[in-house]
């Protein structure tokens, strides 16, 4: 099984690139943010406030989180049975994510999860601590990244493509936001790491993106 950990901050573009890159090279993709939205969700409907590590805590014990793939080849999320995949990326959800993964328990709760994807197939995964904690001998390292302003305005026109309303302010006060959370929770910080290739897109778009991915990825291994 081969391993591909593509890092980056909030909008940078990996879940778009790690699923083209994914099905270019015919890996499983998954998308580990999805998996704490998931979480997040579930904390938010329970209406507990995410900084409550303890009562968050509490309830990790009787969430059932699985992950599926549709015909599509589009990975799924089910909460309880639910098929929560488009309410997941509500904004509002995506803010609660940060401060939910911030917690050591969350993390442990889903770490095992991620790699057992791993162990069982060849993987393109995308998160904020792949290469750094959840895959760290992964055989392909990434970290992906942009300007603020241009991952602001990528994420509004996201947004505005599945029918939702945001403004660029907004999106572009929550990305600095989110970055300054991930760069300093105490658990697993968004970093990158020592022997990840860096790949800044302010300038490329999706298909010079995909394009240097797969230059990057072929020159670490044998396709």
């Amino acid at each position: 099984m081969k391993s591909i950990a593509i890092d980056g901050p909030a909008g940078a573009g990996k879940s778009t690139l790690a699923r083209q890159l994914a099905k270019e090279l015919g890996f499983l993709y998954v998308d580990t943010g999805a998996i704490y939205r998931t979480v997040a969700l579930a904390v938010l409907r329970a209406g507990i406030a995410p900084e409550d590590a303890d009562k968050v805590t509490d309830i990790l014990g009787t969430l059932q989180i699985r992950m599926d793939y549709g015909p599509d080849g589009e990975q799924r999320m089910f909460l309880d049975g639910e098929d929560v995949s488009q309410a997941i990326r509500e904004h509002r959800v995506s803010g609660l994510a940060s401060k939910v993964s911030a917690i050591p328990a969350v993390r442990d709760f889903l770490l095992d999860f991620q790699r057992r994807q791993a162990r069982e197939h060849s993987v393109v995964m995308d998160g904020r601590d792949i290469g750094t904690v959840v895959l760290p001998q992964a055989d392909v390292k990434i970290f992906l990244t942009a300007a603020a302003q241009a991952r602001a305005q990528r994420r509004l026109l996201e947004l505005q493509q599945r029918g939702q309303q945001a403004e660029y302010e907004t999106i572009l006060r929550d990305i600095i936001q989110r970055d300054d959370l991930d760069e300093h929770r105490p658990i697993a910080p968004l970093r990158r790491a020592e022997d990840a290739e860096l790949l800044d897109t302010t300038h490329l778009n999706l298909e010079q993106s995909l394009e240097e991915l797969l230059r990057m990825v072929k020159e670490k291994i044998d396709l």
